[in-house]
């Protein structure tokens, strides 16, 4: 169904490929999984596959790709619009109407479908997604989430025989993506579609896959194999790959399911050891030194080092009975919350539950509706934005919010300069999050992930006492996670509360010292990581399912209880 003949494909101005001797075959049917590091060629490879490359991307492409037989250097993309469906990792990109209903209905009637037709389809891919509440939504209303469920549909209304997709499960919350994964699965076993999917996120989506294409490094030609033995030479994996490989178990597991048949020994080994009680951090770092900022008007969310003047309050961010009404919507209900200096708290819920207006309410973005919000004892919606940046900064979903410049040395160099930071503390953080990125990169040029590490450095340059995350590992590989999770670690043994809003279990399980649920816009739960997500089925990591009833979270915990 899927052929690369020998592809290597070239973007103009840059020395070396992007991608080289890619040669593989997708047979009709499967689930093939794309994975590899950040920033080696995934998202080239399937844009590839619709055409994208290199007709709308320009570049030179060398070989050949072929889709149902049709040739993609002939066929542009609207012309393999009936065979392939894409979703990228950006979903914004992706919407042509305003509502979700139209969203759905939109590719179908680019093709000429008949009217009862269309209608039929869309109602069978709201059910199948669990869109149908939101059915008549604007989407600009809907969190990332949901925004992310209404691409996939719309790209399967139109009941192409490939689908194509890019980090698909990254903004969606944990049973959220199982279900898409479900569907997928069902779509491929009862309906013979081919699925080209990449995605960081392992231990969701590695055990649906038939096959797994490995990209080790840039320009390095890719390795198709079995899901157990690809794992097995890979540099990324999941947690259950990776306490198999701890524990020495071959073949390694993809799910908790084989995993604990085989974790009895590894049970008793760890029995009476005793499992940390928060996560734990690195240690303390020099500050950068800080100087009055002068803000650019577009960076309002870059931040500065506080002066060293007590704040008004004993929290770096308190919230009492918050309610916020988002158009006839109630984000948020009656919430309280604080957070200490040093603390790392994780958001945690389903798709909507209000995790990014609360981060907005922290921010002065939204205006409670009652109760209120203060962060270092001002109150944000009705503090001049010069002041507000002294306290609090935020990375959003979309990094784009906070790059404007064309270069990402540009872009550093502003952020030292509005955070009154020393000249190449930016660009010293970018180098340490995610190696191997040129200073003459433009921004737009990046990766979701690359991008997201971008808007991340320009915002801990100034070391923000309150640091708020939405979604801060979206797009990232587990080696980039991991030098996150040491930035973060610094910044909380520095005295930086940091707030995230996260779907990744494992992150919360590495970093949080709390983790706050939500559902409804309301708080459910509000207890320290061990105790809030090993009582969750949902949001209990894969270390913690695997060695129940113990309470472990992490394989390094289980790596330290063992050395």
């Amino acid at each position: 169904m899927i052929r690369f003949e020998d592809v290597s494909v070239t973007y103009d101005g840059a020395a070396e490929p992007t991608v080289r001797g890619v040669d593989f075959e997708v047979p009709e049917g499967e689930l093939v999984l794309l994975v590899g590091p950040s920033g080696v060629g995934k998202s080239t490879i399937l844009n590839a596959v619709s055409g994208l490359v290199p007709h709308f991307t320009g570049g030179t492409l060398r070989g050949r790709v072929t889709v149902a037989g049709r040739d993609t250097r002939t066929h542009k993309p609207r012309e393999l619009a009936d065979v392939v469906g894409t979703v990228g990792q950006d979903p914004l990109s992706h919407f042509v109407t305003d509502t979700v209903e139209d969203e759905l209905a939109y590719g179908m009637e680019s093709l000429g479908l008949p009217p009862e037709v269309m209608r039929r389809r869309v109602e069978e891919t709201l059910d199948l997604l669990g869109l149908a509440p939101l059915r008549d939504r604007p989407i600009a209303t809907l969190s990332g989430g949901q925004q992310q469920r209404v691409a996939i549909g719309s790209v399967l209304t139109p009941h192409p025989s490939v689908l194509v997709l890019d980090e698909p499960t990254s903004a969606l919350d944990p049973a959220a993506a199982e279900e898409v994964l479900a569907v997928l699965q069902r779509l491929v076993h009862d309906l013979g579609m081919t699925v080209l999917m990449a995605e960081h996120r392992l231990e969701r989506v590695v055990q649906y896959a038939d096959q797994v294409l490995l990209l080790p490094s840039p320009g390095t030609p890719p390795v198709l194999g079995g899901p157990a033995e690809t794992m097995a030479v890979s540099p990324v994996y999941p947690p259950v790959v990776d306490l198999g490989r701890l524990a020495g178990w071959s073949p390694l597991p993809l799910t908790v399911r084989d995993a604990r048949r085989r974790a009895t020994d590894l049970r008793e080994r760890l029995q009476g050891k005793d499992t940390p009680t928060a996560p734990g951090s690195a240690g303390e770092t020099e500050a950068v030194p800080a100087a009055p900022p002068v803000p650019h008007p577009r960076r309002w969310f870059r931040t500065r080092k506080p002066a060293p003047a007590a704040p008004s309050s004993p929290y770096a961010a308190e919230v009492r009975a918050l309610a916020v009404r988002r158009g006839r919507v109630r984000a948020l209900r009656h919430v309280d919350l604080t957070v200490s200096p040093g603390e790392t708290v994780a958001l945690m819920g389903r798709n909507g539950a209000g995790k990014s207006t609360l981060l907005s309410s922290l921010v002065g973005l939204v205006e409670p509706a009652s109760g209120s919000a203060l962060v270092g004892g001002a109150v944000p919606h009705r503090t001049p934005p010069r002041d507000l940046v002294r306290r609090v900064g935020l990375v959003p979903q979309e990094p784009r919010d906070l790059l404007y410049a064309d270069t990402v040395a540009a872009e550093c160099a502003a952020a030292d300069e509005d955070a009154g930071a020393a000249p190449g503390t930016c660009r010293a953080l970018v180098s340490e999050l995610l190696p191997g990125i040129a200073d003459d990169t433009h921004p737009r040029d990046l990766s979701e992930g690359q991008r997201l590490t971008l808007a991340l450095a320009v915002v801990l340059a100034a070391r923000p006492p309150l640091l708020l995350l939405d979604e801060p590992t979206r797009g990232l590989d587990y080696a980039a996670k991991a030098r996150l999770v040491t930035q973060l670690r610094e910044l909380a043994a520095e005295g930086h509360a940091i707030v995230l809003a996260t779907h990744d279990v494992e992150l919360a399980a590495e970093i949080a010292h709390r983790v706050v649920l939500l559902a409804e816009g309301e708080v459910i739960a509000d207890g320290p990581t061990a105790e809030v997500v090993v009582s969750s089925p949902s949001f209990a990591p894969q270390v913690t399912k695997i060695l129940a009833p113990q309470r472990w979270l992490t394989v390094a915990q289980v790596k330290e209880a063992l050395a």
